[in-house]
């Protein structure tokens, strides 16, 4: 029983490695520039607002990938567990090592599914800044500045 109990504190410990792996996004990945003859200080005040902005816009999709290798590390781990004592008749040896395997095959299957969430979260939090920064009237790469004197300006 002593082993079951060391497989359980392994998987729990793995779980919170996994989660610690998997980041929300701290900035965007893309350069954005000031328009001309925009102050710089007001660029950086502009792309603090923004980054806040984008940081909110993928709040949810980022703990989704924080919940993602944790639950499927857990899942793995209890079915490893029963196909353990199925397998052998409910020796503790054997739900404790079919525990082990789960644990690590959920923990790969989770790492994977979080790194998808991981991309997309950074994705949306791009596309979120960007937006954000193009209304304030600096340079986004493939897109023209905007014209200044139409429109809503700061």
């Amino acid at each position: 029983m002593t082993r079951l109990i060391r497989v359980a504190v392994l998987a729990a410990v793995a779980t919170g490695v996994l989660s610690a792996c998997v980041s929300a996004p701290t900035g965007p990945t893309i350069a954005i520039m000031p328009r001309e003859g925009k102050p710089f200080e007001v660029f950086q005040q502009e792309d603090q607002v923004c980054r806040e902005f984008a940081a909110n816009a993928v709040k949810d999709t980022s703990n989704a990938a924080l919940k993602e290798g944790a639950t499927s590390a857990a899942i793995g781990a209890a079915l490893g567990a029963a196909a353990g004592a199925v397998i052998q008749g409910g020796s503790s040896q054997n739900i404790g090592t079919g525990a082990g395997v789960g644990l690590l095959g959920g923990a790969a299957m989770g790492a994977m599914n979080s790194a998808g969430k991981q991309n997309q979260a950074q994705t949306q939090y791009n596309i979120a800044y960007q937006q954000c920064m193009y209304s304030k009237g600096n340079q986004v790469p493939s897109y023209p500045a905007p014209v200044s004197g139409s429109g809503y300006r700061q």
